[in-house]
């Protein structure tokens, strides 16, 4: 697995620590369709969430959540259309959350969760 592979799975168990702590519940981790990746499809009571998660070192590219770029955002939108009709549920509300984790070399990471963060068109 390369580093960055790993880099991103690890941000990924992370987020999804952090947000079972904080009451989701985690339905699905890397929904794959051919518009793209979710990183996770969670309840938030009954909230349908998907939930992209950017992990970032300490870098001069920018944060983590400027990495969610307009053509990615898309991109989960479709994504999230095409998992709505593969699994039927038409009937729940549907939100898009960002989890940033940025740091961890030297300490803990900074974990932080954007709600609502991409409008559903």
């Amino acid at each position: 697995m390369s580093d960055r592979r790993a880099q991103g799975k690890q941000g990924e168990d992370r987020a999804a620590t952090y947000l079972t702590a904080g009451g989701y519940t985690i339905i699905e981790r890397n929904f794959t369709s051919r518009y793209g990746e979710i990183d996770l499809v969670c309840r938030d009571g009954d909230t349908l969430v998907f939930v992209e998660v950017k992990t970032r070192r300490p870098s001069g590219f920018g944060t983590a959540a400027e990495a969610v770029s307009r053509p990615k955002q898309r991109r989960l939108i479709s994504a999230a259309q095409d998992y709505l009709q593969k699994t039927g549920d038409s009937h729940s509300s549907v939100r898009f959350d960002v989890v940033t984790i940025e740091g961890g070399r030297d300490g803990s990471p900074s974990i932080t969760l954007i709600k609502n963060a991409i409008e559903f068109e």
